[in-house]
């Protein structure tokens, strides 16, 4: 079940049955997510804590463990959707563990390989990643947004990258404050 974009993961926990619904629009890496806190906060022992994928809890099996370890303890049962675990259960409480454990080696995995990617490319004399902007995007992006143009309208006119804009911008507006 690809349950991967936002609007599709919002219909399948409605369809599900979801009451209401606790957003963290954040990275997975940073574990401190105010919209979990908030369902914490307002959940009362016996209720059901739905996810569409246990990825979406956590991005170790550390933080899944300490997650559902604070559920538990609050009285609050973990259901996921995709993997069909629910923790009430001796056995769904094993199967959470066993898909965490998997689901964290594979993301090992992948970054082990990123990692040995990146070196071998770097032994071939590449440099990994975006290739460095020419003074000209840069000066345009600068006009761009100083004719009134937001960082992310200037970044689509030009065809770069959105955050990218906001970095020149930024350092753009640091070199004006530093007299630069």
């Amino acid at each position: 079940m690809p349950a991967c974009r936002p609007q599709i993961r919002m219909s399948l926990l409605r369809k599900t049955g979801a009451i209401r619904v606790f957003v963290d629009v954040i990275s997975g890496r940073q574990f401190e997510r105010p919209g979990l806190g908030e369902l914490i906060d307002h959940a009362r022992a016996g209720d059901s804590l739905c996810v569409t994928r246990l990825d979406h809890l956590g991005r170790s099996l550390k933080e899944l463990l300490e997650t559902v370890g604070n559920l538990k303890a609050h009285g609050i049962r973990l259901v996921s959707l995709e993997e069909r675990i629910d923790t009430t259960s001796a056995a769904g409480e094993l199967v959470f563990h066993v898909f965490g454990a998997i689901a964290h080696f594979e993301r090992r995995l992948i970054s082990e390989r990123t990692r040995d990617g990146i070196t071998a490319a770097r032994k071939r004399g590449r440099r990994p990643g975006c290739p460095a902007l020419d003074q000209e995007t840069i000066s345009a992006t600068q006009a761009l947004v100083q004719a009134g143009l937001t960082a992310g309208q200037a970044a689509k006119q030009l065809g770069i990258g959105r955050a990218t804009a906001y970095r020149i911008d930024k350092a753009a507006r640091r070199g004006h404050a530093a007299g630069l």
